[in-house]
């Protein structure tokens, strides 16, 4: 875990023109520009996504609870949920969380000598804790991002989608072996005085821009000497050599997924290959997904983000042109058996980066805040945090002052070293 802040932070990547900013559009439903050409996003677009949690909100307990005590004049609202969400949202007691998207610059070969926006690309990278790669496997484009006006066939869509991924880990890996090759003879003269653990040190010293900490870089390493035991003594270390230490850091800093854009527009065929060859790939359609949520905002259709159907609204008008739309869009939802977008971004983050959520509250059996609000914070954190960890990130004073914590559940009172589960509700008590 590189950050330690309770937001996790995944960076959409790829080169221009394959769909970033739309799949960041249909994710956050924040406008940002979208056009035919390269380099249409220059900053970085910042968001949030609300990503259904895994468990049923606690307010579905909490309902039935006050219920069985006699309490059924509850707001139906939302579909049964009671709670007061902070941040995000709870309907049918689907509790949505929050995970930032950061839409970066598309990134073309030979980025890390420069070329396009080069180092600050590769800069705006640096805080994330994951990446998704947005490729086009409908090889509608070149290797520059440029729109090629042609119909590709299987072996070119194919060609074309695994040559984004070769060259995206290769400018990444050249990223990092320029980082660690600035001052690599002290390097070399640490493991020769300290041992390991001084190279680990320096390691982390010349990655600690990009959120490297030192048992990251220890992982990182021990996977580079377990693949490479018959490798000769650093300070011999060729730049081949160099290169896989900084393919092993890199995947330690950036895994990296893969989201297939563009499928409902690939060549037959190509979905199943790549599936068969990419261990991280899911097949979207996020330009699909952009219109679904734009039509159930403007109420057109009810839909529900991730979802593989969608049903209209009767009570609205259409025209023929937008029933035309919609039915097209049914088609692709079908093909594709949901859009993808939200199906990576709920596997990545529940599944890779191994979050669950947590529900810190100040009355155990009310369930409440200070001020009477249900449920109002839901924390994603990392599976296997500890109570008194969890203490730190909703206030340093309640982490420093510690005491205890009561299990909402159980009424269970639990020390600072248990670890809490998905959809745990706790009380921390503190001095």
């Amino acid at each position: 875990m590189k950050r330690g802040g309770q937001t996790v932070r995944i960076g959409l990547v790829g080169k221009p023109n394959v769909g970033k900013s739309t799949f960041f559009a249909a994710s956050t439903l924040i406008p940002v520009d979208i056009a035919n050409y390269p380099f249409c996003t220059i900053e970085p677009n910042v968001g949030f996504s609300f990503i259904p949690s895994r468990k049923p909100c606690p307010c579905k307990e909490l309902r039935q609870r006050l219920e069985q005590d006699g309490r059924s004049e509850l707001d139906d609202g939302r579909s049964g949920s009671i709670c007061n969400p902070r941040t995000g949202s709870c309907k049918g007691y689907r509790r949505y969380v929050p995970c930032m998207l950061v839409d970066v610059a598309g990134l073309v070969p030979g980025a890390s000598q420069g070329r396009g926006r080069g180092n600050a690309f590769l800069s705006d990278l640096a805080d994330c804790d994951a990446l998704i790669h947005v490729i086009d496997v409908a090889g509608t484009t070149d290797s520059e991002g440029n729109p090629t006006g042609l119909n590709a066939t299987k072996e070119q869509a194919i060609e074309q989608a695994l040559s984004e991924v070769t060259f995206l880990v290769d400018e990444i890996d050249a990223w990092i072996l320029g980082l660690i090759k600035n001052g690599w003879s002290r390097g070399a003269r640490r493991i020769q005085a300290e041992g390991v653990k001084g190279f680990t040190q320096f390691l982390q010293e010349r990655l600690s821009g990009l959120g490297a900490t030192f048992p990251l870089c220890q992982r990182a390493y021990d996977a580079f000497a377990k693949n490479h035991k018959d490798i000769s003594a650093p300070w011999d270390w060729t730049d081949d050599i160099l290169t896989l230490l900084a393919s092993s850091l890199r995947k330690q800093l950036f895994p990296i997924f893969v989201a297939g854009n563009k499928a409902d527009l690939a060549p037959e065929g190509v979905i199943e290959h790549l599936e068969s060859l990419l261990p991280y790939f899911t097949p979207c359609s996020a330009e699909t997904e952009l219109a679904l949520r734009q039509a159930n905002k403007a109420d057109y259709i009810h839909y529900e983000a991730g979802s593989s159907t969608f049903e209209l609204n009767r009570e609205q008008t259409v025209s023929e042109a937008q029933r035309k739309g919609l039915s097209v869009l049914s088609e692709r939802v079908t093909k594709l058996q949901g859009t993808g977008v939200m199906k990576i971004l709920d596997e990545v983050l529940f599944d890779e980066l191994s979050r669950i959520v947590v529900y810190p509250v100040q009355d155990e059996n009310q369930w409440t805040d200070g001020d009477g609000n249900v449920l109002p914070d839901a924390f994603v954190v990392q599976n296997g945090l500890q109570a008194k960890q969890l203490a730190y990130k909703v206030h340093s004073d309640l982490g420093d002052g510690f005491i205890k914590a009561v299990d909402g559940r159980t009424r269970r009172i639990v020390g600072a070293e248990h670890e809490l589960s998905d959809g745990d509700v706790l009380r921390i008590h503190s001095k």
